[in-house]
């Protein structure tokens, strides 16, 4: 049989504005969910998902 691992939630706030950075950036906190500021979303802790917090993380608060 196989186990199944039980998946993290990482819980994902936007705390600063992607106004002013680039529109890459912006792109991937929208592709987050994030749409206006203090708003939280929740995520399986995936590698997809780890890359685009990583690229953006100096506006993002991450809890486990």
């Amino acid at each position: 049989m196989a186990k199944k691992k039980k998946v993290k939630i990482l819980r994902i706030t936007l705390v600063k504005s992607p106004i002013g950075y680039s529109q890459r950036q912006k792109n991937t906190v929208r592709a987050l969910g994030l749409r206006r500021m203090n708003q939280t979303v929740e995520h399986g802790d995936t590698p997809v998902i780890r890359g685009m917090v990583t690229k953006v993380s100096h506006l993002l608060k991450v809890e486990e």
